[in-house]
């Protein structure tokens, strides 16, 4: 068993925990109505109000800064709305077609180790595309998950080239996580060139539908639910 398969593993919720609830919002969801929702949730969880929730949406085309975001790396300024997030991590797009996972857990009963935490995103993720056949990979120093291109040109170093196809970016009060990770299913990958993805200019950015695979929003829900449950533990049937 590798060491970030036993980390994800230590994420699971304690024996006779109640499922995470699972939602999936119809549509498209404003990016500022989400913040106020995520805001709202945690407090409540952390207050024993509420339980914990993984929360799918899309949203209408829009770029996020992160605490880390450098204002060179926004490219277009004009093209969408920019929303300052309040998350970790640089500047992120989203838009539809692409699918945003918020992620509402108490790690207080899980596990306090934010490294670990974001590795065990990564576990998910990875497992879900793998659902695809689509082996996505970590890669030290670049948060995400990421895809090798033989099929593209090489990098000037020579070392193959790689594209992006899942972004990470959370944040924590008192230990519950809000914000969470986003996979492109088939978003227009173009709308990324208003920015540098997370900080990071020598790579490309991907989608399921981009490699080739015919695959639904639909299909991608099911696949992280599965996942979601190898990796963190039980969850509620979906609502919306």
């Amino acid at each position: 068993m590798t060491e970030s398969l036993t980390e994800s593993i230590q994420f699971r919720a304690a024996e006779g925990s109640r499922p995470v609830e699972w939602r999936i919002a119809p549509g498209i969801t404003p990016y500022d109505q989400a913040l106020t929702f995520m805001e709202e949730r945690a407090a409540a969880i952390r207050e024993g109000t509420a339980g914990e929730m993984i929360w799918l949406v899309e949203h209408p085309p829009l770029y996020t800064a992160g605490t880390s975001a450098k204002p060179s790396d926004l490219i277009d300024p004009e093209r969408f709305p920019v929303f300052n997030a309040g998350r970790g991590g640089e500047y992120t797009y989203h838009g539809p077609g692409q699918r945003v996972a918020y992620v509402m857990l108490d790690l207080k009963t899980r596990r306090e180790d934010v490294r670990a935490f974001v590795s065990a995103l990564e576990e998910w993720i990875i497992r879900t595309l793998a659902s695809f056949n689509v082996k996505g990979e970590r890669r030290d120093g670049r948060v995400g998950v990421w895809v090798a291109r033989p099929d593209k040109p090489a990098l000037p170093d020579g070392s193959p080239m790689e594209d992006k196809i899942a972004a990470i970016g959370v944040r924590l009060r008192k230990w519950v996580s809000f914000h969470g990770i986003a996979i492109n299913v088939e978003p227009e990958l173009e709308h990324f060139d208003g920015i540098v993805p997370c900080g990071i200019a020598n790579y490309g950015v991907t989608s399921l539908v981009d490699l080739g695979l015919p695959v639904t929003m639909n299909d991608v829900d099911v696949a992280l639910k599965n996942a979601f449950v190898e990796v963190f533990g039980p969850a509620e049937a979906s609502s919306s």
